[in-house]
Formats: structure tokens, C-alpha cells, sequence
């Protein structure tokens, strides 16, 4: 990311359902971040259950893809629903592939946004939990923001777009805290350079 060009961003959404609060999440931050970040969604569908026989140049061509686009990434935004009071399946699977091999993956230091999706008044703080632990192991750098879960989501959605502006600016936050921090190491790196 430079002072002129957008910061280049990957959402994973923890959903594979078609009309997912989560990718409805996503999608209103990538439109809301126009011009400012490119925020590509990635489809988790693809990626197949993480199996330590297929690592290195065995990867199935979907996880190389996601691999090369976390590379190229300047921060991620995860977005998920809490299942089973923990982080769904989909999403631990793609982070198990990016979090390989360990201490040196695309992972290692990478600036990450997480927020929760929740139909409830209460869940999603342990699916943040969890997840906060997953990239904490993978040396990812979670962003220093107050803790995102949209609640009673269903209510939020409109159109497959969040329009709950309150929810919209707390999540926006959390963006704007991650695209700080993609800032901060950026300069950091100007001065080393």
C-alpha cells in the first residue's frame, strides 16, 4: 500500500450460505472502502479439508490460489458466525492451509480485522475468541480494535447489504483500525528501506 494506491485486502467469510449475514458484511465494507481498499472476497468453497500429505508444491490449485492472494494481501478481514460457540468449519479449514508452514506461512505477521455475525443478542464473542487464538498460533497480527458482533443480524440485512449504520460504523472502525496498521508498517518499512 502506498500514500496513492488502495490498500489491497482479502475477506473471508466463516459462510458458505447463499444470502450469508457474513458475506453480506463483507460485501457492504468492500463497497463502503471503494477507492480507499480493494477488499476481493475470496470463495471458501473450493478449498478442500486441510491434509498435511498435500503440502508445499502437493497443494490443490485452490489453496495455492488463496496462499498466493494472502501474499500478495496487505491485511485480511474475517467475518463469521459462531458455530458450536467456536469458529466454523470453512474458515479454520482455510486458516489451517494458510497457517503452513508454521512460523514462516503467508500468515506470519499479517495484519487481520475479525468480526462476528450473530442472529442472537448474545453469541459470536467466542468465535472471536477462537479465532484470535488460531491467528495468535499462525503469528498473525489481529488489529487493536473493540470487538465486532453484529447481533440480531437478520434485522441489519437488507438487500444482502448491511444498512444498520450504526453496525456499519462499528465494523467500518475496525476496518479503518487494520488499514492504520498496514499504514504503520508500511512507513516502517520506507524507513528501514
Amino acid at each position: 500500500m502506498t500514500e496513492k494506491a488502495p490498500a489491497r485486502l482479502i475477506g473471508m467469510s466463516g459462510s458458505l450460505r447463499a444470502g450469508s449475514y457474513s458475506n453480506a458484511v463483507l460485501e457492504t465494507l468492500r463497497e463502503k472502502f471503494t477507492g480507499i481498499a480493494d477488499l476481493t472476497i475470496w470463495d471458501l468453497a473450493p478449498i478442500p479439508l486441510y491434509n498435511q500429505d498435500f503440502e508445499g508444491d502437493k497443494r490443490p490449485a485452490p489453496v495455492k490460489a488463496l496462499l498466493a492472494a494472502i501474499a500478495a494481501a496487505d491485511g485480511l478481514v474475517l467475518c463469521a458466525p459462531e458455530f458450536n460457540h467456536s469458529i466454523p468449519g470453512v474458515l479454520k479449514n482455510a486458516l489451517d492451509w494458510a497457517s503452513r508452514p508454521a512460523f514462516t506461512s503467508v500468515m506470519a505477521y499479517k495484519p487481520v480485522a475479525i468480526m462476528a455475525t450473530s442472529p442472537g443478542a448474545l453469541s459470536g464473542a467466542r468465535c472471536l475468541e477462537h479465532i484470535k487464538v488460531a491467528l495468535d498460533s499462525m503469528m498473525a497480527r489481529v488489529v487493536l480494535a473493540r470487538e465486532c458482533i453484529i447481533t440480531s443480524v437478520a434485522a441489519k440485512i437488507r438487500d444482502g447489504r448491511l444498512v444498520d449504520q450504526v453496525c456499519l460504523d462499528f465494523a467500518g472502525a475496525v476496518v479503518e483500525e487494520l488499514l492504520h496498521e498496514i499504514r504503520l508498517r508500511a512507513m516502517a518499512g520506507a524507513a528501514d528501506g
